[in-house]
């Protein structure tokens, strides 16, 4: 059988991709999502991972997994990881190396110079600097004959902080499911169901499709709106910041969606500070959730309050494409993703005063204005940040640096 990197066999290249594990996150959504694109352009999908709940995803989708030991920062573990990544890609015939976090980075960036394979990175974040050597361990993201930035703002930074020609940067935003995550394909039993799980008051947004449960004119039946958080329970990502403007808006329901993936003592600091401001008996931390689209549905408003630069901001581009309202801190991505006052609202970053009074005047707004501005939200998505749009400029990347469909090969 000819090897699958060969242009012209029965099977096209084959790709591995490594991570630290396939737990939850970007990172892996994104790894799935690539296996799903590869194995669909008849190329072969390899991922390396320490593992986790989202293997066997990568398995639907087509791909094979190989658990190695990537999630480990131990330099005796990660040198003994060339090796096993060099076996690897000698045995599955691999093509190109895309590596998609530090650690495991590093392993691959060398076992594709051993194995004489290119390498790709995606710099999925902006990494602190907060130890000696911090910068030079983040340069691997760097490293990349082509190296896929999330955002303007993520390919501003790799060329400033690593001296990056931009010529070896391509923008690729990441991707939603816009027949996921759409107003019309979320039935009203699943947003019920939600809803009673934990505990939010009756009824529903105003601007949902037909045949959602109507009655709230903001919010709950009660009259209480529903703000909703998505996103990790992690200090950067700013729910403090949403359960202080709580205590700035009587009659608001917070609700925070998200894992602490074992950050206990944060979870443990916001329902202190809840309790300490007054909002407990409006606030809901209610974990992880696995139908984000009814998540979404359920909110009057979505809140993104990062109070450091976010690469890309996923969970922003997901509420806009299910047409609710968004506001978003002012800063990295979602900046890039919400056009102030057309495809959302922006405001200044770990400021509890003004997220309150942003969410004031957009639940103060006509029911009218805000579902156009719903609508705007979810057309820009269409447009321009699509997982089918990001998996085909992922595969040119890929076709550009392996030197096929006439292209010179990169780097």
């Amino acid at each position: 059988m000819p090897p699958r990197s060969t242009p012209g066999s029965s099977l096209g290249p084959t790709v591995l991709q490594v991570l630290p594990a396939l737990v939850t996150g970007g990172v892996e959504r994104g790894t799935i999502e690539i296996t799903e694109a590869l194995t669909a352009a008849g190329w072969g999908a390899v991922v390396a991972s320490a593992g986790g709940r989202l293997v066997k995803a990568v398995e639907r989708a087509g791909g094979r997994h190989v658990t190695l030991k990537l999630a480990s920062r131990n330099p005796v573990t990660m040198w003994r990881n060339i090796a096993r990544l060099e076996a690897l890609i000698a045995a599955e015939r691999v093509a190109l190396v895309h590596a998609r976090s530090r650690a495991p980075a590093w392993s691959a960036w060398a076992a594709a110079r051993r194995a004489g394979v290119p390498f790709v990175t995606t710099y999925h974040g902006v990494y602190n600097e907060d130890l000696p050597g911090k910068r030079f361990y983040n340069s691997v993201m760097a490293r990349g004959a082509v190296v896929i930035a999330a955002s303007r703002f993520v390919a501003a930074h790799v060329a400033a902080r690593h001296g990056v020609d931009p010529g070896r940067i391509r923008v690729i935003p990441r991707g939603v499911d816009p027949e996921r995550f759409s107003p019309d394909a979320v039935s009203g039993a699943r947003v019920a169901r939600l809803a009673a799980e934990w505990r939010l008051p009756e009824g529903m947004p105003e601007g949902m499709p037909e045949g959602l449960p109507e009655g709230r004119p903001e919010g709950g039946a009660d009259g209480m709106p529903v703000v909703m958080l998505p996103g990790r329970l992690t200090g950067w990502k700013g729910q403090a910041v949403l359960v202080a403007a709580l205590s700035l808006l009587p009659g608001v329901m917070g609700v925070l969606v998200g894992s602490d993936q074992g950050r206990h003592r944060y979870r443990a600091r916001l329902l202190r500070l809840a309790a300490r401001l007054g909002v407990s008996a409006r606030l809901r931390l209610v974990g992880e959730c696995a139908d984000m689209p009814a998540a979404l549905a359920l909110a009057d408003v979505v809140v993104h309050a990062s109070v450091r630069p976010e690469a890309f901001g996923r969970v922003v581009i997901e509420a806009q494409a299910m047409g609710r309202p968004v506001i978003a801190a002012d800063l990295g991505g979602p900046a890039e993703t919400v056009m102030d006052r057309v495809t959302g609202w922006l405001v200044a970053p770990a400021d509890a005063v003004a997220l309150a009074g942003a969410i004031r005047a957009v639940l103060a707004l006509p029911a009218a204005e805000r579902a156009a501005v719903g609508a705007a939200a979810r057309a820009a998505v269409l447009a321009g940040a699509t997982v089918a749009g990001m998996q085909a400029a992922t595969l040119a990347v890929y076709r550009e640096v392996l030197g096929l469909d006439g292209v010179a090969p990169a780097g």
